[in-house]
């Protein structure tokens, strides 16, 4: 039997692939729908969106490009993770009124497995750490520098996009291991987040003229790790002081997603591997859902209580309105969001 906290809602509002970008996307390359809302099935939730997550590896979804997941199809709903109220249901397993954590994508009502969800407490932390601190991006730094990078005391850790969600977690969980942090990120407001409020031993600008020579300073010991998640021109100016047995763990270049061919100059790749050898370094990419089997619990008891002491703190940037998540995205890809980028799809029942 169906049960409701409300009438059923009839009419759903989602974001399409319209077109697949060449280069940057722009707001052409999305379009707004509206549908009948489903009906959920047996074992399924009707699931009401709260807060939509927005990615930067979303741009390769919209690419037929080979990657590590299946693209969106031109038409289909854009994919992403969700904070979502259960507003019917048809499992014994949850609750009209339960706040789950889900990946239902782009739209305002989604249908789900039981099994495809995960139960949020609101009393734990605000809902939104789900898809940020206490989430994926919170998920992917502290397995990629604990588990890739294994950092030590008096080591230091370089990240880039240190005022973002990921990058953000990686310096702070740097020094709580001990480590000594630099953050690189864009623009002077940035930079002093990132040193006076996160906590990081040094910061800098990557917009600056005098980048490298800033980096060589903040960095007089050389680099131990280097967290990526940019590439281009910041990977290049970290490479040359990577110390011996330095170790880059590797979950995003965001740099590169709107490329359209390879880079003009040299081939570099000969001067990548030579120092990769010379150094002894580990490169390793990784997809955070690789960890999830033996680190997950472990991160969100850890994790938790970091939050919770205010020995990690975060930022977020919400956007109101499910109509204006294409230009919040087309922005993120740029830079302009300061902080885990939030669109706020419908009320909040927990701040109300």
């Amino acid at each position: 039997m169906t049960s409701s906290a409300a009438s059923m809602p009839t009419i759903n509002r989602a974001v399409r692939l319209a077109s697949r970008p060449h280069g940057e996307p722009t707001s052409d390359n999305f379009v707004l729908d509206d549908e009948p809302t489903a009906e959920p099935g047996p074992d399924e939730l009707l699931l009401r969106t709260i807060y939509l997550s927005l990615d930067p590896y979303m741009r390769g979804r919209m690419s037929e490009a080979e990657s590590y997941a299946v693209p969106v199809p031109v038409g289909g709903v854009m994919e992403g993770g969700t904070v979502c109220e259960v507003v019917a249901t048809r499992s014994d397993l949850y609750e009209v009124g339960d706040i789950v954590l889900a990946h239902t994508g782009w739209q305002q009502y989604a249908v789900a497995s039981d099994k495809a969800v995960r139960r949020i407490d609101p009393a734990r932390a605000p809902i939104t750490t789900a898809l940020g601190v206490l989430g994926m991006p919170g998920f992917t730094a502290y397995a990629g520098l604990l588990v890739i990078a294994d950092p030590q005391p008096s080591e230091t850790v370089v990240v880039a996009a240190a005022a973002g969600p990921v990058g953000s977690a990686v310096g702070q969980i740097a020094r709580i291991k001990g480590a000594r942090a630099v953050g690189i990120a864009g623009g002077p407001d940035k930079v002093a987040y990132v040193k006076d409020e996160l906590g990081f031993d040094e910061a800098i600008d990557h917009r600056a003229p005098d980048f490298v020579d800033q980096l060589a300073a903040a960095t007089p010991g050389g680099i131990d790790v280097y967290f990526e998640n940019v590439g281009g021109k910041v990977f290049e100016a970290v490479l040359p002081r990577m110390n011996e047995f330095g170790r880059i763990p590797v979950c995003g270049l965001v740099s590169q997603y709107n490329a359209t061919g390879t880079p003009e100059g040299p081939d570099r790749l000969p001067a990548l591997m030579n120092r990769i050898l010379v150094r002894s370094l580990t490169v390793r990419g990784f997809i955070q859902r690789e960890f999830v089997r033996l680190h997950y619990r472990p991160f969100q008891e850890e994790m938790g209580d970091w939050v919770a002491q205010g020995k990690i703190r975060y930022r977020e940037h919400v956007v109101e309105g499910l109509d204006n998540a294409p230009d919040a995205f087309v922005g993120m890809l740029k830079g302009t969001n300061f902080g885990k980028l939030l669109v706020q799809v419908g009320s909040d029942p927990t701040t109300s």
